[in-house]
């Protein structure tokens, strides 16, 4: 018998934000089945959007053939969102033994973006006496998703009360009390949520900001990408001016000027959504353009230009992310169904030795020639477009009751309309 290569859940609506749990629960680490939970939130036109906690329904979904009859996930429980989460992110595994000051220590926390910061207190059931009945209903499981928090800063730049809605955040794996969020209102927040208070807020761009990402292992350095089409860095210990790291080039075909240009108008440019580090070598970060089919890798030690650059999606990309191997892998999915993954370590090796996390931005290196790569190591195809994906950590292999046993490694969830596909790297 053969382990299971791919998972499946059919959520109620179509899904936008999707995670992998970082870590077991807390007093589940023997039970493989908890290393095994997603959180997904819904993206409906609407006021009525969920955010959910979904997990295995049987260990055995991940050898047996026969409980292809059931589902492989189940929800396990879920909370009213309201307008959809931009973004859904699971604890940093280090926040299992971080000093929280109002956290329970059998519970783990969920975050979302939206119209504000949310932060979500998620109680698994602690106790294992759950019945084993395939297709038990989920309701009296004792999981609960709660809200803890909402957090919604006065803006800077706008005069309303209520902050300006967030695309995006990154939580700090150093110290997992600091969350980043990206702003439509063109700011940064950096948000201390065990005590529920903004620690500084910094115009970062010119125009809306799309995505944020600490610099791994350190709690002072962070990126972000926007709609003025540049990737800047930010040192909370000398805020007062940023690095650009890179600007993408002005369209091609620009439209011609009108007769008489309004006086907000503003120079063309590419807006990049989405950015992350490389977990293994935080000098290389990836990036991909609105609408494009193309990956840019930067390197901070040469900005200005990427170093590398992804061809293989034949329709715009929409989400990006690494893996945590000790060769990571890079992920990217896009409208043409595909998700590709890509192995750089050949091309990224040996270039300069490695930046600490302490260090300041600088160490330029010389003008590394752009190498172009056309070939992932692999490629899988979804019936519909993929929205979105997200990694595994490294889950180990296990022995089930019934003396099959399935190898360790990762696995990577894709989002593409109502159907997630978790498959086996």
């Amino acid at each position: 018998m053969t382990q299971t290569t791919m998972l499946q859940y059919e959520a109620p609506w179509p899904v936008h934000s999707l995670d992998w749990c970082k870590s077991s629960a807390p007093g589940q680490q023997l039970r493989p089945r908890s290393a095994f939970r997603l959180g997904v939130g819904s993206f409906t036109e609407n006021y009525q959007n969920q955010i959910a906690v979904v997990g295995l329904q049987d260990e055995r979904v991940l050898v047996e053939d026969d409980f292809t009859d059931y589902p492989d996930f189940v929800t396990l429980c879920e909370a009213y969102h309201g307008y959809p989460a931009t973004s859904l992110q699971w604890q940093p595994a280090s926040a299992t033994n971080h000093p929280w000051s109002q956290k329970s220590a059998v519970t783990e926390l969920l975050a979302t973006t939206g119209d504000a910061l949310r932060v979500w207190e998620y109680s698994g059931d602690g106790s294992s006496n759950t019945s084993s009945y395939v297709g038990r209903p989920p309701i009296s499981s004792g999981h609960s998703l709660t809200m803890k928090t909402a957090l919604s800063g006065q803006s800077k730049v706008q005069n309303q009360s209520a902050g300006a809605p967030l695309t995006n955040f990154s939580w700090n794996e150093k110290s997992p009390n600091l969350i980043v969020t990206a702003s439509i209102d063109t700011t940064c927040t950096v948000w201390n949520i065990d005590t529920s208070t903004a620690m500084t807020q910094l115009i970062a761009h010119d125009r809306e900001v799309y995505d944020v990402a600490w610099l791994p292992g350190s709690t002072d350095i962070f990126v972000s990408v926007g709609a003025d089409g540049s990737l800047r860095a930010f040192d909370l210990r000398s805020l007062e001016h940023s690095t650009i790291l890179y600007e993408t080039p002005a369209p091609k075909t620009i439209p011609p000027p009108t007769s008489n240009p309004s006086a907000t108008a503003r120079p063309p440019t590419s807006p990049l959504l989405r950015i992350a580090f490389n977990p293994s070598d935080s000098n290389y970060m990836s990036t991909f353009h609105m609408d494009g089919s193309d990956v840019q890798i930067l390197d901070m030690r040469s900005p200005g230009q990427p170093v590398i650059e992804l061809r293989g999606h034949h329709a715009p990309i929409n989400a990006l992310g690494w893996g945590s191997a000790e060769r990571p892998l890079l992920a990217t999915a896009g409208d043409d169904c595909q998700v590709l993954l890509w192995d750089l370590v050949n091309y990224t090796q040996g270039a300069a030795s490695p930046r600490s996390a302490g260090s300041r931005l600088n160490s330029p290196r010389p003008d590394a020639k752009k190498r172009v790569v056309t070939e992932p190591v692999m490629a899988y195809t979804a019936a519909s477009q993929i929205t979105n994906l997200a990694w595994s950590p490294q889950i180990q292999g296990m022995t089930m009751n019934s003396g099959y046993s399935t190898t360790s490694g990762e696995w990577l969830a894709i989002a593409s309309g109502k159907t997630i596909k978790a498959l086996k790297v």
